[in-house]
């Protein structure tokens, strides 16, 4: 054991659509920003404070396509991962400078829609709104597998 850990693990919501890339080789990058909330009470003022910060996550290749295909702005999502800083010279010749979180695991945890529907119908109104997606949407950690079983 090298003795050190790189590890992150957050729950949050997109805060934009997920933005792919391919290259030339098939493989592909997909990027999006992602919120989380830290919420607490000003014991000064007794009022209600909500710090949100913003992550930057990249996920790779089959996983990338995934995320593209079943993640859209707002929905919340599990995401564990590495952090990895990055630097590159701008345009205008200053250094840049930012921190992602390069995905290995990810699930879906509700849509938009779910979470909408779901303080809807907590304020006593009765959504009339289309069917959401279940829960079944696939995980990256999960492998496919041989239909070989015996049962």
């Amino acid at each position: 054991m090298s003795g050190t850990l790189n590890k992150v693990m957050l729950i949050g919501h997109l805060g934009d659509e997920v933005k792919i890339h391919y290259f030339e080789g098939g493989n592909c990058i997909a990027r999006f920003p992602l919120a989380t909330n830290e919420t607490y009470t000003n014991r000064q003022t007794g009022e209600k404070v909500t710090n949100t910060e913003w992550h930057n996550i990249v996920v790779r290749n089959k996983a990338a396509e995934i995320c593209e295909k079943y993640l859209s702005k707002g929905d919340k999502v599990y995401v564990e991962g590495r952090l990895k800083n990055r630097q590159w010279q701008g345009e205008d010749g200053n250094m840049r400078y930012t921190t992602e979180v390069h995905v290995q695991d990810f699930t879906f945890l509700s849509t938009k829609k779910e979470s909408m529907a779901n303080s809807q119908q907590g304020a006593g109104a009765i959504s009339q709104n289309e069917p959401v997606k279940s829960a079944e949407t696939p995980t990256v950690h999960e492998t496919e597998e041989d239909d070989d079983l015996p049962f």
